[in-house]
């Protein structure tokens, strides 16, 4: 995983940890175990463990969400 996440330096990612909801930003280094991620709104860092991430994947779109959408 650590392999996987330093080639995502500099990408939008969202992450999914086991017993967390999920987590999205900038990856902005990955050392010992630990994914640093900024966060898009207020630009602080988060620190996650990397053993705890169950999956990730690339941002695409900025605000797509999945979800319904009605037309009127």
């Amino acid at each position: 995983m650590q392999e996987l996440l330093s080639t995502l330096i500099g990408h939008q990612i969202q992450v999914a940890c086991s017993g967390a909801s999920g987590f999205r930003g900038e990856c902005v280094k990955v050392a010992a175990g630990v994914l640093h991620l900024k966060d898009d709104e207020d630009g602080e860092v988060c620190y996650i463990s990397i053993d705890k991430i169950v999956a990730v994947w690339e941002k695409k779109e900025k605000d797509r969400h999945p979800g319904f959408v009605f037309k009127s």
